[in-house]
């Protein structure tokens, strides 16, 4: 149904509401991907993990990836929106990746459950919560 919106136990749908209540978290330390062998993902002391067929992809504190003398070449903050959105919701990626690109902030999404969690680079976090929350002052004008 065209213009509508559904909120349910898992969140709501309805990208202006969403971006009201983004309420970002920068998370205290540093954080890096990995790529390992899927015996050797289990070892380790993983945030999250995607399995490919190149290769099973971990993200992990930049400490435990050191001890483990781990190689990467990204090292980010970790940011949570701690709005519940749906996991069915269109076009907030989206919104929310453009306002980070035209600050010239790369972006890496990982969709959870409950919230959705951004990687930026670690040297760019504060300016990324300053677009973060930007974007939820502009979702107080919409609707």
């Amino acid at each position: 149904m065209a213009g509508s919106h559904r909120a349910s136990s898992w969140g709501t749908t309805h990208v202006p509401t969403i971006l009201r209540s983004l309420e970002p978290r920068l998370h205290a330390g540093e954080f890096v991907f990995v790529s390992v062998a899927p015996d050797r993902a289990a070892q380790l002391n993983g945030l999250a993990t995607i399995v490919e067929l190149e290769g099973t992809t971990v993200v992990l504190r930049r400490q435990d990836a050191d001890s483990e003398f781990l190689p990467y070449d990204f090292v980010a903050r970790w940011i949570t929106l701690t709005a519940h959105s749906s996991l069915a919701t269109v076009g907030l990626t989206a919104t929310i990746a453009t306002a980070l690109a035209e600050a010239r902030i790369s972006s890496n999404v990982l969709a959870g459950f409950h919230h959705d969690h951004l990687l930026v680079p670690g040297h760019q976090a504060e300016l990324s919560m300053s677009v973060l929350r930007e974007l939820t002052r502009a979702g107080d004008a919409e609707d």
